[in-house]
C-alpha cells in the first residue's frame, strides 16, 4: 500500500506514519504534505496514492478546499480533532473518519475497511457509520476544574481560567484572578475537553482563552507575539504552524 500523510502538524504526522507501519510493515509513505498549497502541488506532479490520511485542518485552510483545485480519485481517511466536518467528508470519498486521538486500533479498523473497498466488498461511504454521526448528541466540554485546599474542595468554572500552560511535568492553570492551580491534565488532554470556540493551544506550552488576550504584536515573517491578561512571566508566542487557524479562530 503506497499512502501519503496530509497533516500540519509534524509529531501528529510522525506519530500517524508509524502507527500505519506497525499495522502494515510493507506500506510506503509517498509523501507527507503540510498544506492545502502542497497538497495541490503534488498531486498536480505524482502519481495518486492507493490512500490518503488526510487532516481537516491545515495551516493555510481547510483540506477540503484541496479536491475544488484539483481531482483526485484516491480515497481517503479523514484524521481531526473535530467532528462538525464529518458529513461534508462522508459526501468525499472517504472510506473512514478517525477523531483524533488516534487509537491503533480504530487505525487498524480502517485500513482493513479501505482493503475490503479497494476489493470491491464494501461501499465507499459506510452507511452504518454515517448514521451514527447523524445521531450523535452534540458533544459537551469540560465546564468547571475541582481543586483540594486544605480540607476544603473549590470548584472553579472554566470562565475563571484564563489560560493553561505547561512547566516540566506539570501543567498549570492561571485564573483571571491571577491565581494558579495545578492540573492532572497534560495540555493535550485539556484541547479535547475544553470549547475550542473559546481556547486555542498557541504552541507547545500555552493554551489560552479568548478573553485573556490584550494585545497581539505582529513580528518579521507573520510571527505573532500575545500579551496575556493577567500577564506571564515569560514571553509568549504562537507557534508559526499555527498563525494561520490562530487567526481564523480569532476571526470565527
Amino acid at each position: 500500500m503506497n499512502f501519503v500523510i496530509i497533516e500540519d502538524e509534524e509529531l501528529a504526522a510522525k506519530r500517524l506514519e508509524g502507527m500505519i507501519h506497525a499495522f502494515d510493515p510493507g506500506s510506503k509513505v509517498l509523501a507527507r504534505l503540510e498544506s492545502v498549497e502542497g497538497a495541490v502541488e503534488w498531486f498536480r506532479n505524482n502519481h495518486e496514492p492507493d490512500l490518503i490520511f488526510l487532516d481537516i485542518h491545515l495551516e493555510d485552510g481547510l483540506s477540503f478546499s484541496i479536491f475544488e483545485r484539483v481531482t483526485v480519485k484516491a480515497p481517503i481517511i479523514f484524521t481531526t480533532a473535530f467532528d462538525e466536518y464529518a458529513i461534508k467528508a462522508f459526501k468525499l470519498k472517504s472510506i473512514d473518519y478517525l477523531l483524533k486521538p488516534i487509537t491503533q486500533t480504530d487505525l487498524n479498523t480502517a485500513i482493513l475497511k479501505y482493503r475490503d473497498w479497494n476489493t470491491g466488498n464494501a461501499p465507499v461511504i459506510d452507511v452504518n457509520a454515517l448514521y451514527d454521526i447523524l445521531s450523535r448528541k452534540q458533544k459537551t466540554f469540560r465546564n468547571r476544574f475541582s481543586f483540594q485546599v486544605g480540607q476544603k474542595i473549590r470548584t472553579i468554572p472554566v470562565e475563571e481560567a484564563a489560560y493553561f500552560y505547561s512547566l516540566e511535568s506539570m501543567t498549570m492553570m492561571v485564573c483571571r484572578d491571577k491565581s494558579e492551580y495545578p492540573l492532572d491534565f497534560s495540555l493535550d488532554q485539556l484541547a479535547n475537553e475544553l470549547d475550542p470556540a473559546l481556547f486555542f493551544r498557541i504552541n507547545r506550552q500555552f493554551l489560552v482563552s479568548m478573553g485573556c488576550i490584550a494585545h497581539i504584536h505582529v513580528y518579521p515573517k507573520s510571527r505573532l507575539k500575545l500579551e496575556l491578561n493577567p500577564a506571564a512571566e515569560q514571553e509568549v508566542f504562537v507557534s508559526i504552524d499555527k498563525a494561520v487557524r490562530f487567526r481564523e479562530w480569532l476571526n470565527s
